[in-house]
């Protein structure tokens, strides 16, 4: 028997237990619900979907081809129409997940307004994200078993056996839109054990996986942005075990810690890191500091020294108090930093780069993988990055090494319109549509995501609409421009009605009151004229 008719004798016993009081329950009903329901509590998606990146991990570590992506969803309807809108297109959410951006939730989320992303939005938020975004996944699943359901009733009534046994095989292997979510906890909000709370916020809420940087919490800014201000190992590694101990004390056994260096583009540290030894982890970390030697004579009052072999050293401090490292040592860093990272506990580590580059990726990891083979990375395909100018710039600069002929083109001018249909741009849009296959092959990269990319379709569509509908397109902006499109592209929430759960609603009505329910879906109903 499949799960839905083992609910159903399951509980027609409980009913029968019940006695007579039970006679207007339905036991078939009550199993609909329950499969409609699969996921009761945000523990059970996060081991559900820990369970899924952990295999997907041991897949992709086999077949580099088998990588996984995301995209950054800000509210749980944007999460849910993109489930459904890949459940339309491949039939399968295998190998897609969502990602949650702390840049989306400061700019977007926060109860003060926008907010640049310096970590300075609500600790709760994106908690609450969390649990929203599966909510609504949750209720897609609702609604596509509750129109299976509909469906085996028709088939039913109208005797149909072959449609019968089709629709029930597809409720008894209906897939859920519930798939893992990468939660951006920034640099932790705090202290350890502030991350650690934190971290159990987001994880009861059904995430499975944590993202976490290495900058100072206090200083936080974008990882695209200037003034990124790092920590010492020993302070970012505290933050990785307090997510291991937050997964931990909730049962997540196998729960996902992604750890992000910025150091790339970081120049600035908070602090000197304590050295027990020579060469350990402090030492090399403070190895990287721009420093300048110095006689006992020539020191100032305040000044900060360093002993380093047998000599002292000051290092360069800021009015700020911050100290600054060496200009260059960016990419050295990264992969310092990345390494002691997954020896410090982390599943997967997050490098920034300045441009979405295959080579520069993949020089960094090797370095990487010199040391730890198997070190998987999370890798921000960003929209801080033009990612035209930079492959037509690529594909201009691999012309001019091969020797083929650019007076055509204007370099620092790539961007322009009037190269769209040129040669070299066709070259570069080859390189950006294999970009993540080409980096998970020569990086080792696991997971491509795009941090902001709802964001700014939301801003574009808008714009369209409002241009067309305020304009003298009237009515026909939105009718040609936006419901023809959805009409014709079979999307969900052309009949919003079903999208908001009116059709669940009426289901229920019909459980509670039987014949008496009044329900929204008759023929009146002006959704039908989108049957």
């Amino acid at each position: 028997m499949t799960q839905y008719k083992d609910d159903i004798a399951s509980l027609q016993r409980v009913k029968a237990a019940a006695g007579s009081s039970w006679d207007e329950i339905d036991a078939a009903s009550a199993a609909r619900m329950r499969a409609q329901n699969k996921f009761k509590t945000g523990l059970e998606i996060a081991q559900y979907t820990a369970d899924i990146m952990r295999r997907d991990m041991a897949e992709f570590d086999k077949d580099k081809t088998k990588y996984t992506q995301s995209l950054g969803c800000w509210h749980g309807f944007v999460g849910q129409q993109k489930l459904i809108s890949i459940k339309k297109h491949f039939g399968s959410t295998d190998k897609k997940y969502l990602y949650l951006s702390g840049w989306m939730v400061a700019a977007l989320r926060s109860e003060f307004g926008p907010l640049p992303d310096q970590s300075m939005h609500e600790k709760t938020t994106v908690a609450s994200l969390v649990k929203e975004l599966y909510t609504f996944l949750r209720q897609a699943d609702a609604r596509e078993l509750g129109m299976l359901f509909r469906e085996l009733d028709a088939a039913r009534e109208a005797g149909d056996s072959a449609k019968e046994a089709e629709v029930q095989n597809a409720i008894d292997n209906h897939e859920t839109h519930v798939v893992p979510i990468i939660a951006d906890i920034d640099a932790g909000f705090g202290n350890a054990e502030a991350t650690y709370l934190m971290a159990k916020q987001m994880i009861e809420a059904g995430a499975c996986a944590l993202q976490i940087e290495n900058q100072v919490a206090d200083e936080k800014q974008c990882g695209h942005q200037d003034g990124k201000v790092t920590v010492p190992h020993a302070d970012f590694h505290a933050k990785i075990r307090a997510l291991r101990y937050a997964f931990l004390e909730l049962g997540i056994d196998n729960g996902i810690i992604v750890a992000r260096t910025d150091s790339e583009g970081a120049g600035l540290t908070k602090e000197i890191a304590v050295v027990n030894e020579p060469g350990d982890q402090g030492d090399r970390y403070n190895s990287y500091l721009d420093v300048e030697e110095v006689a006992p004579e020539d020191t100032a009052p305040g000044d900060v020294l360093i002993s380093r072999d047998g000599k002292l050293v000051r290092p360069k401090r800021l009015p700020s108090g911050l100290y600054q490292f060496r200009s260059g040592t960016g990419p050295e860093r990264c992969v310092f930093d990345s390494i002691e990272a997954i020896r410090a506990g982390a599943d997967l580590i997050w490098i920034e780069t300045a441009t979405p580059s295959v080579a520069d990726i993949t020089a960094m990891m090797n370095g990487v993988r010199e040391e730890i083979p198997d070190a998987k990375l999370v890798y921000n395909n960003s929209p801080s990055f033009n990612w035209t100018l930079n492959f037509r710039q690529q594909a201009y600069d691999r012309w001019v090494e091969a020797g083929k002929d650019v007076s055509a083109y204007d370099r620092a001018d790539l961007m322009n319109a009037k190269y769209d249909d040129s040669e070299l741009a066709a070259d570069a849009d080859d390189k950006v549509r294999s970009f993540q296959a080409d980096c998970s092959r020569d990086a080792n990269i696991f997971h491509h995501l795009i941090t902001l990319p709802t964001y700014h379709t939301t801003a574009l569509s808008v714009d369209n609409l409002a241009k067309e509908y305020f304009g003298d397109q009237g009515m026909l902006g939105y009718v040609a421009g936006v419901q023809r499109k959805e009409i014709r592209q079979g999307i969900a929430c052309v009949k919003h009605q079903n999208m908001s759960g009116s059709d669940i609603g009426d289901d229920h009505k019909e459980y509670f009151a039987g014949d008496r329910a009044l329900k929204a879906g008759g023929a009146n109903n002006t959704s039908n004229q989108f049957s």
